[in-house]
């Protein structure tokens, strides 16, 4: 198949990447760049309502990460920016010391850059954006700076799923690979437990729109992804997560060509031990069911972790 190259490339050379640049940047003074839709004056240095985020971004870790889906990570790993903070609260976070301690440390844009440049030199065979829906002019700000010195690598946004489409416009055609969270169906499980009403509203919305922009999932000949929607689904204990109603809109509503990643490894972690619904693990039946569900949609594109294989995986 021909090589596809990253989307941003066609932007930066009509001159439009600089301004998508700009229009990210003016944004922040009234920030609508997260569904939250705060609009604080974050250059005025006055941080996010939830995100905790100002002028800069901060970042707790960037390197090549081979845990991640198989077409991202590939032989020589798919290269992770851990950004700190996060829109959402949930409760079980497993990341929680990132996302609600906000451990890292602040940078500017010209370092942000110059991690993706060292990602690329270290052989990654992508960026991956993880939790970047608070950052998106932070991040395009710094994809400006690294192609104008030779960055080449298809961009990943790896989103808990609660975006903007104002910030989705702005990312049209300089993201490669969307790779959204699909939490919940029910408003009020997504109050209980990421502290958010609007949640699957927003993030169906989001879907649809990603899906619009990249299409579905295309690898190149080595199985590595270049474009397209890849979608992660974490099957919560008691059905909390919706499964059902989340496969059901993606196989009406998006495509059953849908690259999905169904994950069973939740277990309690953060303030979920507290939490009765959310104190155990799930079941294997639980699991047994998701995977069933998927089949029974039709969809056919599982991650290596969404197989039969990865049951051993998952307690009786």
């Amino acid at each position: 198949m021909p090589r596809i190259e990253p989307s941003y490339l066609g932007l930066w050379r009509a001159g439009e990447l600089g301004t998508r640049v700009d229009r990210a940047r003016t944004r922040l003074a009234d920030c609508d760049l997260c569904a939250r839709l705060c609009h604080v004056d974050r250059l005025a240095g006055i941080a996010g309502a939830v995100c905790r985020t100002g002028e800069r971004a901060r970042v707790f870790s960037h390197g090549p990460h081979f845990g991640e889906e198989d077409p991202l990570s590939g032989t020589r790993g798919s290269g992770t920016i851990f950004f700190s903070w996060c829109n959402l609260r949930c409760d079980f976070c497993q990341n929680w010391t990132i996302s609600q301690k906000g451990e890292g440390e602040e940078v500017e844009p010209e370092i942000l850059a110059a991690m993706m440049l060292e990602l690329q030199d270290r052989g990654c065979h992508n960026i991956n954006l993880v939790s970047p829906s608070h950052v998106v002019a932070q991040i395009l700000a710094a994809v400006g700076i690294a192609v104008d010195r030779g960055l080449r690598l298809p961009l990943v946004y790896n989103t808990g799923g609660y975006d903007s489409l104002q910030a989705l416009g702005l990312l049209n055609g300089v993201v490669d690979i969307y790779m959204p969270d699909m939490k919940y169906t029910d408003a009020d499980t997504a109050r209980r437990y990421s502290h958010v009403s609007d949640y699957p509203q927003v993030n169906q919305a989001v879907v649809r729109e990603m899906h619009r922009q990249v299409g579905d999932l295309v690898l190149d000949e080595r199985g590595l992804a270049v474009r397209g929607l890849l979608v992660r689904h974490l099957v919560l204990p008691g059905g909390l997560a919706g499964t059902r109603e989340i496969l059901g809109f993606l196989g009406r509503e998006i495509s059953r060509k849908t690259y999905l990643n169904i994950m069973g490894q939740y277990r309690p972690c953060y303030r979920a031990e507290e939490i009765e619904p959310l104190a155990r693990r799930i079941s294997r039946a639980e699991w047994n069911e998701a995977l069933a569900l998927a089949d029974s949609y039709g969809f056919t594109r599982l991650d290596e972790r969404s197989t039969p294989m990865a049951l051993r995986q998952v307690p009786p």
